[in-house]
């Protein structure tokens, strides 16, 4: 399918230099609806480096948030990266924010759409004539999508933060053992069916919300991904980075990421949640931060993407 690229007439000019960050509103028609993003540039030092940023699960917005939860993480990120002089895109979630008109029915969702929406948006940075490396930075299950993404020859390096270690069936196993025995042994037979490509008919009331069947499809498209052997296909520079205090994502997930690419640099930053941001392992004090906008996010991140980046 044809991509065709919609942005603003600045777009077709040469950018000047400037010593502040110019944000732009930029977008991308998929064929099924317009995806819209923020282009953030800054041409500090002549930087012609610009990051292409994926969010996480959920109905996830540009700057990181959801309906219910404002924190800015991935507005903060961009923000910090522009002052070291990479240039950055992030963009609304199929279905969310103003890419809301985008998004298809859940019954009709896969996983591999957010792929290819993550593939479009290097096809546009790279008809850009303003960048001459690309980066790819993927949060949760956009370190998923942006593994998959970063195997073009367009991708010049990738960064997972917080980036799941397994495959996700596996993932939703081990949360479930924290909840009362019934509902991983009402949802393993499920589990396993799905794996197996095939959907369920008869789901328990209790466990609707997590395998209702309009969401089914997307789960079994999911679940053919597994992170472990995306990541080794990378023959490329691979930044695998890792909260201490997230308590969604663990230290054993980045240990797995970084034995299934030899090459890859792992670091774990201490303190730091699944938002970015400094918390303890205390879960009601760390969710806290999920909706706290107004902390900034841990400066060791940007430190460690700014010497990976520009090296």
């Amino acid at each position: 399918m044809k991509l065709f690229f919609i942005a603003s007439l600045w777009l077709s000019t040469t950018f000047n230099s400037f010593a502040t960050p110019r944000e732009k509103v930029v977008s991308i028609d998929t064929g099924t609806g317009k995806l819209e993003g923020t282009l953030l540039i800054n041409d500090l030092k002549g930087s012609k480096t610009v990051a292409l940023i994926i969010a996480g699960s959920g109905p996830t917005d540009r700057d990181g948030n959801t309906p219910t939860m404002i924190n800015n993480s991935l507005k903060m990120l961009a923000d910090e990266l522009a002052k070291i002089g990479v240039s950055s895109l992030r963009y609304d979630k199929r279905g969310i924010g103003e890419s809301k008109d985008s998004g298809l029915k859940e019954n009709e969702l896969r996983f591999d759409n957010y792929i290819n929406d993550a593939n479009s948006w290097v096809e546009y940075l790279r008809n850009l004539s303003n960048f001459n490396k690309i980066i790819v930075i993927g949060h949760s299950e956009g370190a998923l999508i942006g593994m998959v993404a970063s195997q073009q020859k367009n991708v010049d390096k990738f960064i997972s933060i917080a980036g799941a270690g397994q495959p996700i069936d596996q993932t939703i196993r081990d949360q479930l053992k924290s909840q009362p025995p019934i509902f991983l042994e009402q949802s393993t037979p499920i589990l396993d069916k799905l794996l197996q490509g095939q959907a369920v008919e008869n789901v328990p009331a209790f466990l609707n919300s997590l395998f209702r069947p309009s969401v089914q499809s997307y789960m079994i498209s999911w679940f053919k991904y597994d992170p472990k052997k995306e990541i080794a296909k990378l023959n490329k520079p691979v930044l695998i980075v890792q909260g201490s205090t997230d308590i969604q994502v663990g230290l054993m997930d980045a240990d797995k990421l970084a034995a299934a690419n030899k090459k890859a640099e792992r670091v774990v930053i201490q303190k730091m949640n699944h938002i970015f941001k400094e918390a303890t392992l205390d879960r009601p004090s760390n969710f806290k931060t999920y909706n706290q906008p107004e902390l900034s996010i841990k400066p060791e991140l940007v430190k460690v993407i700014s010497e990976f980046v520009l090296n």
